[in-house]
């Protein structure tokens, strides 16, 4: 069995979409340089005004593997199919990252909704399980299939989402990211410090 530099399994069929030394295979969309950062081979993104760091590269069907540590509070999200142009959470689609237990989310009067919770389609599908998150400061692992119209998001070895976005092609008009084939994969940029690392993806046919 191979070991990644971090000590967890390689799969041969995965490439890594992050080399643990720089932003090769990314560009920055929507923020400023110096945005975001390799820190002891990890990816880090703290006090961005908006924006979003896209592979350099559109993808069609694929599996990505990825692992995120959020500060309490912390908010940021996984962009699938996206364009460059828009708004990557709508025009795209957006697997949501949020420490959603945290007291800044619960006020009286501001209640995040279901779709906003860790592991959702942001907007679109609700995460089934909201307890699969780690608390804030501990990595946590993320594996999401879109294949086709298909979702899959698996946290922390839970399946929390499991869907087939035909059952959405009636709000399109609102969220054309769900009708989109192809398009760039990732990484929110939202006013909050988070860390990511070994970043991976299959591509499917």
């Amino acid at each position: 069995m191979l070991l990644s530099r971090f000590g967890f399994a390689e799969d041969k069929d995965f490439r890594p979409l992050f080399n643990g030394k720089d932003l090769s295979g990314w560009e920055l969309v929507g923020c400023k340089e110096g945005t975001w950062k390799v820190e002891g081979g990890e990816l880090v993104v703290e006090k961005a005004e908006g924006g979003w760091l896209s592979t350099d590269r559109e993808y069609k069907n694929f599996v990505i593997k990825l692992e995120f540590n959020l500060t309490p509070g912390g908010n940021s999200g996984v962009f699938l199919r996206s364009p460059r142009t828009g708004n990557p959470a709508y025009d795209g689609l957006e697997i949501q990252i949020l420490d959603h237990f945290h007291e800044m989310y619960h006020k009286p009067g501001q209640e995040i909704h279901p779709a906003q919770y860790t592991g959702s389609v942001y907007d679109v599908v609700p995460a089934s399980n909201q307890k699969a998150i780690k608390s804030a400061g501990e990595w946590n692992s993320y594996e999401i299939t879109h294949n086709g119209d298909q979702i899959k998001v698996v946290l922390n070895g839970t399946t929390i989402v499991d869907t087939n976005l035909e059952e959405q092609h009636a709000r399109i008009k609102d969220h054309p990211g769900i009708g989109r084939k192809q398009g760039y994969i990732g990484l929110q940029s939202h006013g909050s410090k988070v860390k990511f690392r070994n970043l991976s993806i299959r591509e499917l046919n």
